[in-house]
């Protein structure tokens, strides 16, 4: 049990990061929206995201250091955010782009490898 728990999080920091990143960056493919109703919208995305992302980390925080839970955090929203990148704004991925996301996960190995 407490190994499905400890996938718990790190399934609703998925979830969180799909709603963030249509929050942030789904108004892009209609840039002739007015920016008021862009930002109403956004607004109103990111409080799912908030009520997922909250959950995870309390829960998360029992088998995971908050350091921990930012870095898996960040490495979702790289994940999460490449394929909206690609697949929602239809965007290419470029060299550079995946070795700075391949160092971003490297940094991550190390905080969760252990103190040295």
């Amino acid at each position: 049990m407490a190994s499905m728990s400890k996938l718990l999080p790190v399934g609703l920091l998925v979830l969180s990061n799909l709603f963030m990143t249509l929050a942030w960056y789904g108004h892009l493919r209609f840039p002739h929206a007015p920016l008021v109703k862009v930002v109403l919208l956004s607004w109103g995305i990111a409080l799912i995201e908030y009520c997922l992302a909250v959950p995870a980390n309390r829960i998360g925080h029992a088998y995971y250091s908050a350091a921990e839970l930012k870095t898996m955090q960040e490495v979702i929203t790289l994940l999460v955010f490449a394929g909206f990148s690609v697949f929602f704004l239809k965007e290419s991925l470029t060299l550079n782009h995946l070795i700075g996301f391949a160092l971003i996960c490297a940094g991550a190995f190390f905080v969760f490898k252990g103190p040295f």
